[in-house]
């Protein structure tokens, strides 16, 4: 028997959420980490997108903001820095939580902790070997080195990930030659402008996001009330060795704008952000899985920052992959489930770093990329391409081969209020997949095979579909308008992929 059916490696947001998924599935997992304890280290400063959905659909949103009322959904969003306006904002697709990466990893930790697992800070896995029938972990502490053996790993383990590396997967794409400067910093108060920008002397405001000029880009926001985020990209390598300083930002932005802007050390505690990015990688793993090995987040996949979209895709990987290893281990699983990881999740990956490296040329300098700016500009202004685009950095436009053509099929389900005031993500946050018969309970009979792993919801909903099978990812498998002998068999089919034969 091995030491554990499924070990992680890295206990950032991805790995914890993952681990999350996998206990309340039965499963624990041992979660490895080289650091001493959660991070403190400023990265992501919120969440956008589909994700936020997901953590409603765990609980996790009201958990983690307080606020008990369903996420409210944006009027737009940003591409490149250029506003994208929604038609009508309340079937907008998109929804931000501002929150810094140190405190969601924080919130992650103790719900792991919660729900029972095993989370080793200080355990740094050095080595291993993917066998057949196991994973051999080789892990280094304060203490020593032991081993360890599990049914599965998961390599969350970031973007030079060991565990990507030690199975042989190819991490293909580029690097642009470009050189970004990141610091939390203060700048004097009459610099400030009330939406989170700055106004410069001899250059005017320069608003909250990704501003672009045709010498180099300038990103400023503001998420705490003394400390300002100020980050440059010029193109180019980096003339300095050693660590960042201010200094090395503050003579970037100069270069960029013409005028030097007095930047100082942020005032009060830190740890504050302060790095540089020497070339900007773009790259996913040729494949998620080797074995019984599987990547997660940044092991899986790098790209540019820009619009938010790492936690986005990260997370969400997470959460597709966390039930599907639950069912594999827990002896249920059809054949082909855990593959489908890969084969749902690859493609969203491309997409988000199609839309990233889009972001990225928007931004490069020379007049040619100011003229294309200038035509994106008109095009956004065409109804129906800010929706899209909304769309497309949301992740709603994410659509699974589920095997049914329903409309909702292979779509996360709708925000539903159910005619007892019960909303439909209400009934995912055990993370189990849900039946929900709107047809007076005619849909039920045929899925009570699978009672032991499906809950079963009988329910009225004014003007919406007969009956859904929403898998634990809160993506709908299955749905019809009526339910007649075909509908039936459908079903049938659906719940033998994606749960397996009943009991």
């Amino acid at each position: 028997m091995p030491d554990t059916r499924v070990a992680i490696s890295g206990a950032g947001p991805n790995g914890l959420m993952l681990a999350c998924e996998l206990a309340l599935a039965g499963i624990t997992p041992i979660v490895l980490d080289a650091l001493p304890g959660p991070g403190a280290e400023p990265k992501a400063n919120g969440l956008v997108g589909q994700v936020i959905r997901m953590l409603d659909m765990r609980g996790l949103y009201a958990e983690f903001t307080g606020d008990e009322q369903p996420p409210q959904p944006l009027p737009g969003w940003m591409f490149s820095g250029m506003q994208l306006h929604y038609a009508d904002p309340s079937e907008s697709p998109m929804h931000a939580l501002m929150m810094p990466q140190p405190r969601l990893v924080r919130l992650l930790e103790a719900r792991a902790r919660d729900l029972g697992v095993d989370l080793r800070w200080g355990h740094e896995l050095t080595g291993l070997r993917n066998r057949a029938d196991d994973v051999e972990l080789s892990i280094a502490t304060a203490d020593g080195v032991y081993t360890m053996t599990a049914d599965y790993l998961i390599g969350a383990d970031g973007g030079r990930s060991l565990v990507r590396k030690s199975v042989g997967i190819d991490f293909p794409g580029t690097t642009s030659a470009t050189v970004a400067r990141i610091a939390q910093v203060h700048v004097p108060d009459d610099l400030r402008a009330q939406d989170g920008g700055l106004v410069i002397p001899g250059v005017g405001r320069i608003p909250f996001g990704h501003n672009r000029f045709d010498t180099g880009m300038v990103l400023v926001g503001t998420f705490e009330p003394d400390v300002v985020l100020v980050g440059t990209r010029e193109d180019g390598t980096a003339a300095e060795d050693g660590p960042m300083s201010i200094a090395e930002l503050r003579g970037s932005l100069q270069r960029i704008l013409g005028v030097d802007v007095p930047l100082e050390e942020p005032h009060g505690p830190g740890p504050h952000a302060l790095r540089r990015i020497d070339g900007q990688n773009t790259r996913q793993a040729e494949h998620y899985r080797a074995g019984r090995v599987l990547l997660l987040g940044d092991a899986a996949h790098v790209h540019s920052a820009m619009g938010g979209p790492g936690l986005n895709l990260g997370l969400q990987d997470a959460v597709n992959l966390g039930w599907k290893l639950a069912a594999t281990v827990n002896g249920w699983a059809p054949p082909e489930l855990l593959d489908s990881y890969e084969g749902e999740r690859h493609p969203v990956g491309e997409r988000v770093m199609m839309h990233s490296m889009a972001q990225s040329a928007l931004m490069a300098p020379g007049p040619e990329v100011a003229q294309l700016r200038a035509l994106f500009g008109e095009l956004i202004a065409v109804p129906g391409v800010s929706e899209h685009l909304v769309r497309l950095l949301a992740g709603s436009d994410v659509r699974y081969d589920v095997g049914d053509d329903h409309r909702l099929s292979g779509y996360l389900v709708p925000d539903l209020t159910l005619g007892d005031g019960r909303r439909v993500a209400s009934l995912l946050h055990n993370a189990r997949p849900v039946l929900l018969d709107l047809c007076g309970g005619a849909a039920t009979p045929g899925a009570h095979r699978w009672a032991d792993r499906i809950d079963i919801v009988e329910a009225e909903l004014a003007g919406g579909p007969a009956a859904l099978l929403i898998r634990p990812d809160g993506y709908v498998a299955w749905a019809a308008d009526d339910f007649g002998a075909d509908d039936a068999r459908n079903l049938q089919a659906a719940l033998h992929r994606w749960f397996g034969l009943p009991s």
